[in-house]
């Protein structure tokens, strides 16, 4: 059987990198792969600590072999995108040169300000495949001689659910209570300060998912002490758990190389407010509705239209909108669709199995 390897800083862990992995591992695994994960950190099968964000040394050229010996194919997420460890990305490059990999680039370096001075990332050669997450960054690497294909993250279509009683009550939410969701690691680009400004504005808890990461710790500590609404911080059990509990899901970052929960939202029939970042504009373009993070007497209107008690009018509007959001959100980003153009990507390349 056929092995690949997926290859990153860390894996198994919950940031949007590794739960795209888990998606793409399971399409390949029903193409006839076997799937190892390789990385610095994470419950994965084989770990090789310099390629961790933090690490002290890269990994050495016979270490990241060894690693990757056994391995037909290997897909690189985003390690040779974004210079998070450039010393342990320029081993990779070396090692896997005139090899069969496929790089899967969900940030390069110039979409971030910190990173736009290094040219060095992303590499290629004459045997790498490339695939992009957004079309932006597909016409951005053309840009800069390097040609891929974009193929979205993939969705469960029909999510599984979670009671809504219980999983409000594990967060001691009471029933007539709004609840605010951001399901996103605190930190600068989520836009934190208008998420609670969003939840206040609504009168509504505000429930922040992540734990503060990238030295933002004293930034969130001082955001949440001020905050005037009622905060929960704390991770949900399952995915589902987050949907089930929330009335509105706040997104407003100021940037996202593609930004899973307003399409996870859209699943699960939620509204959300997102921001104006490029990538939810290439999203808007297919005809998703999503608020504004200013328009809360918008949000605040949906949320009323879901009590029977208000007008028809805006019970029917909201129903429309969260049916619109989830057909286009089963058509363009289900899972089915990802595996299936991915399938395709891989015949293409010649490394089906």
């Amino acid at each position: 059987m056929s092995r690949c390897a997926f290859l990153s800083f860390r894996l198994g862990l919950a940031d949007g990198v590794s739960i795209v992995t888990n998606s793409w591992a399971r399409a390949l695994a029903g193409i006839g792969f076997d799937i190892v994960t390789v990385a610095g950190e994470g419950p994965i099968d084989r770990i090789v600590p310099g390629l961790a964000i933090d690490a002290q040394e890269p990994p050495s050229t016979g270490e990241l072999e060894l690693a990757l010996d056994d391995c037909d194919l290997v897909v690189v997420e985003n390690l040779l995108s974004i210079p998070l460890n450039l010393p342990a990305s320029r081993v990779v490059a070396n090692v896997l040169s005139g090899r069969p990999a496929l790089l899967h680039h969900h940030d390069p370096p110039w979409q971030r300000d910190r990173f736009a001075h290094i040219d060095e990332l992303p590499p290629d050669d004459p045997a790498w495949r490339h695939v992009t997450i957004n079309d932006l960054t597909r016409h951005e690497m053309a840009d800069r001689g390097i040609t891929a294909t974009t193929i979205y993250n993939g969705f469960d279509a029909y999510p599984p659910m979670a009671d809504r009683e219980a999983s409000r009550a594990l967060l001691g939410v009471a029933d007539d209570e709004t609840l605010v969701a951001h399901p996103v690691r605190a930190i600068e680009r989520k836009n934190i300060a208008k998420a609670i400004e969003i939840a206040t504005k609504l009168d509504a808890t505000y429930w922040l998912l992540g734990a503060a990461e990238d030295g933002y710790d004293d930034t969130l500590a001082r955001l949440l002490a001020n905050a005037t609404c009622r905060v929960i911080n704390q991770p949900a059990e399952t995915r589902a758990q987050i949907y089930a509990a929330a009335d509105l899901v706040a997104f407003p970052s100021t940037w996202e190389g593609f930004g899973n929960p307003p399409i996870e939202a859209a699943m699960y029939r939620k509204p959300v407010a997102v921001g104006t970042y490029a990538v939810a504009e290439e999203f808007r373009s297919l005809g998703f509705s999503w608020f504004d993070p200013d328009d809360t007497a918008g949000m605040a209107a949906v949320l009323a239209g879901a009590d029977p008690t208000t007008a028809a009018a805006t019970a029917t509007a909201t129903r429309e909108m969260l049916d619109n959001n989830q057909r286009l959100a089963r058509k363009h980003l289900s899972y089915e669709t990802m595996a299936q153009r991915l399938a395709v990507f891989i015949d293409d390349a010649g490394w089906t199995p």
